[in-house]
């Protein structure tokens, strides 16, 4: 199985996919963690980070693993991706969106995090509020089937319960 985690930063997405990792047994790929590997390196990270994140899965899938994928995801064209790694595995896909529609508890994730020094590796450090929200602005509506988890209002231990039984 493929498990695609995605949706906005501050949602609470890299909180359920590191949870159904370990629940599952699976292996856990975060796209700004290689991207932060590649900035403190000198390098890039734009499109080369979910290229990399895209030949792992690839690899783990392979072996015959689980991957839970930990990407925002914004775009059909990543998308597309996704679905054609589980093609390419002989795979079943799980598209996972992970919202917050609590604006102000929303903005409060953002805030925090961008303070929390555990979420920062190398060079990459987690957006503003205000590069959050435009970015929300950009993300292409859905046309595939996905599993849609809202985190307002809940606690990690009720989000993950919540993707369960969606799942």
């Amino acid at each position: 199985m493929l498990y695609v985690t995605s949706g906005v930063p501050g949602t609470g997405k890299s909180t359920l996919a590191r949870q159904l990792a370990r629940h599952l047994g699976a292996a856990y790929l975060r796209v700004d963690t290689i991207e932060a590997a590649l900035l403190e390196h000198g390098l890039t990270a734009t499109v080369e980070g979910y290229a990399v994140c895209y030949a792992l899965a690839l690899d783990n899938l392979r072996l015959g693993h689980a991957v839970v994928v930990d990407v925002v995801n914004p775009l059909a064209v990543t998308r597309e991706m996704w679905a054609r790694a589980g093609q390419e595995a002989d795979v079943r896909l799980v598209n996972i969106e992970v919202i917050c529609s609590d604006a102000a508890q929303h903005r409060q994730r953002v805030e925090a995090r961008r303070d929390d020094p555990a979420n920062r590796v190398g060079e990459w450090i987690p957006p503003t509020w205000e590069a959050v929200h435009a970015s929300a602005q950009d993300f292409e509506p859905w046309s595939t089937p996905r599993v849609v988890v809202d985190t307002a209002g809940r606690s990690e231990a009720q989000a993950f319960a919540a993707l369960l039984k969606a799942l």
